[in-house]
């Protein structure tokens, strides 16, 4: 049996976006953590926030020509936008972080426009205050045509269940946009022993999969089933979890309760990026989610991300019509593509 070629038909719904270069803040007092770009070794740059630097990052991060480029190295014909997590900003008042926020969305705007129709954007907004939060959702729709918003696992430690959010979540849902849920100063943190990276491979897939769970045992897609909503790094925990979640739904009555449909089945309505890096744990999130709701998701640009995707999900899935879905025509329900989009 001769080897499968990989496709360069792939859609990636996971990979990230710094601009070149933040504006200067105008109001009386800067936020502490308002954002400016520093020189650093050729063809990168520092993200200064605080006057510390967060991350050091290539111009992959806002160069339009070097990603399609690689995207072609990778299998991909689509990728789909968001801010790096960090600068949704949900601790800074929401004036300066609607402004904030606005200037990324704009800047991810135009380069979509320079994309030749290879980029589509997931936009951010300031959901510390839902009344702006809900009014850049609508220019995002409206006026950018995002497909639809990156919002974090928590915001400012609130769980993205909490009905707090529900009226925010049930305009989403009426404007048809996708939400995809990426890890954001997640919990836990006192509990590691090591370096700061472990922040991202242990801790952020932990706070992904409660953050998964909270929609779950919140009902959220009861109450919104044509929400269409995402989590990266596989869900995280989730699918560790949802055993032993669906075991006490079935022997607490208080359970049953206050869930109003399966945990099983409420899992499957969501989707999940396939960032997982390991063939079997691909398959068993196929196995436990469904082969309909996996996509897959890159984390590009960072040191952290998947430089093979297509090539990975290929050689892990035998069946070519489940391939198929995961490679791109589930990030195409997902993202409200139509069939012109590059394949």
């Amino acid at each position: 049996m001769s080897a499968i070629s990989p496709c360069s038909c792939g859609i990636d719904v996971h990979a990230h976006v710094v601009p070149s270069s933040f504006p200067s803040y105008l109001g009386a007092a800067m936020p502490a953590d308002w954002p400016s770009m520093a020189d650093a070794k050729p063809c990168h740059k520092h993200v200064m926030m605080a006057g510390r630097i967060y991350r050091t990052v290539s111009d992959r991060c806002w160069d339009v020509a070097k990603r399609v480029a690689d995207m072609a190295e990778m299998g991909l014909g689509v990728q789909a936008i968001s801010p790096m997590p960090e600068l949704l900003s949900y601790w800074m008042a929401p004036e300066p972080a609607g402004d904030l926020l606005r200037y990324i969305n704009d800047q991810m705007a135009e380069m979509i426009a320079h994309s030749g129709g290879r980029l589509v954007a997931l936009g951010a907004v300031p959901l510390q205050d839902i009344d702006r939060a809900i009014a850049e959702l609508h220019r995002l729709k409206h006026e950018l045509s995002f497909a639809g918003i990156e919002i974090g696992s928590n915001i400012n430690g609130k769980p993205i269940g909490s009905p707090d959010f529900d009226g925010f979540f049930a305009q989403v849902e009426k404007l048809d946009m996708a939400v995809f849920v990426h890890a954001l100063r997640p919990c836990g943190m006192d509990r590691l022993v090591g370096p700061a990276q472990l922040q991202q491979v242990l801790a952020y897939p932990t706070d992904v999969g409660l953050a998964a769970a909270s929609v779950i045992t919140s009902n959220l897609l009861l109450r919104h089933p044509r929400l269409r909503m995402a989590f990266s790094h596989g869900g995280g925990t989730l699918a560790s979890l949802l055993p032993r979640l669906q075991e006490g739904y079935q022997v607490f009555p208080v359970l049953q309760e206050s869930i109003q449909e399966s945990p099983t089945l409420q899992a499957r309505r969501l989707y999940y990026d396939a960032l997982v890096y390991d063939d079997p744990t691909l398959l068993h999130l196929i196995a436990k989610f469904g082969a309909t709701q996996i996509m897959l998701g890159t984390d590009y640009p960072f040191a952290f991300h998947d430089r093979t995707p297509v090539a990975r999900a290929t050689s892990a899935i035998s069946d070519e019509a489940t391939r198929n879905l995961v490679l791109h025509a589930n990030a195409r329900r997902f993202l409200g593509l139509d069939e012109q989009a590059p394949q």
